[in-house]
């Protein structure tokens, strides 16, 4: 199991290092939306309307929008000191029953491992926990957010259950069409408590299955079976077009530079088929000259 956070259970001066390990999962069936047109995955971008731009995650920093359109930018570094992101402490602050919580309160749960040289007050921790019938509300920091926690005896071992504060929850007041003005009748009420009687079991978790979850499975592994797949087109690998642009751009180029090479050539050869003649007829001259010079 992945330890996700490590640090340590504090309460008065007894300080217990321990580690965090998720104890639950999503196990929701993950699909993907596809082009209907042809299954290829779609797509999300980051853009920025203003610029008419793809943002980079490095570009993108977080405000607060305290009137519309007006935000006041946090930094990072700002957010981590005030969350105090350093301390490594689950400091209990006070011991209560846990019936005291209702369970709307609670979020996600933590299994708690002891840590290094820990093991002997993690097992006095949970027995004086176990036998007082109490369980601890501590605070902690977990990715930059102060939780508030529930920690409880669970089997063999100890539980972390961050809960919500109490302006988190939502007043059950506020929901339309409750009220205390209702007359029942007491055979009605009678039969609904018989019933509710007749229903009554215990709690055992492992009866209990995410049936749609499974359907959906069903369905997806009837589906890849009888071959009903759907494949994505393949995206043209552009690497290979713009080799092959590059390619004839330097063959033209190179018919270019031929070209280029060639004049080069044929006015070079001109011009020394024109000094070779020039040479000549002087030489022609001076003999010619030397002749009437002799005769005379």
């Amino acid at each position: 199991m992945h330890t996700m956070w490590k640090g340590a259970i504090s309460f008065g001066l007894v300080n217990i290092p321990i580690k965090l390990f998720a104890a639950t999962e999503n196990k929701d069936i993950k699909m993907r939306y596809l082009h209907e047109k042809c299954h290829t995955p779609v797509q999300y971008e980051k853009i920025c309307p203003s610029c008419e731009e793809t943002v980079d995650s490095k570009e993108i920093v977080k405000g607060y929008e305290y009137e519309p359109g007006k935000f006041v930018v946090v930094e990072k570094e700002e957010l981590e000191e005030l969350a105090g992101v350093s301390d490594k402490s689950i400091e209990i602050i006070d011991f209560i029953q846990l019936e005291e919580i209702d369970p709307i309160f609670y979020n996600r749960s933590y299994f708690i491992g002891p840590g290094e040289n820990g093991t002997k007050s993690f097992a006095l921790l949970k027995k004086a926990m176990e036998d007082t019938n109490k369980i601890g509300l501590a605070k902690f920091t977990l990715r930059s957010k102060e939780h508030l926690a529930a920690v409880r005896v669970y089997k063999n071992g100890l539980v972390l259950e961050t809960i919500f504060y109490p302006d988190e929850v939502r007043n059950v007041d506020h929901v339309p069409g409750l009220t205390d003005e209702v007359s029942l009748n007491d055979k009605e009420l009678e039969m609904a408590k018989q019933l509710i009687e007749q229903l009554t079991a215990p709690f055992e978790p492992e009866k209990y299955e995410d049936e749609y979850r499974e359907a959906v499975l069903e369905l997806i592994n009837t589906k890849i079976s009888g071959n009903e797949v759907k494949i994505a087109k393949e995206k043209p690998k552009t690497n290979v077009v713009d080799l092959m642009e590059a390619l004839q751009a330097s063959i033209n180029e190179n018919k270019g530079k031929e070209k280029e090479t060639n004049k080069k050539e044929t006015k070079t050869n001109e011009a020394k088929e024109q000094k070779e003649t020039s040479e000549k007829n002087t030489k022609k001259k001076k003999s010619a000259n030397k002749k009437k010079a002799s005769s005379s």
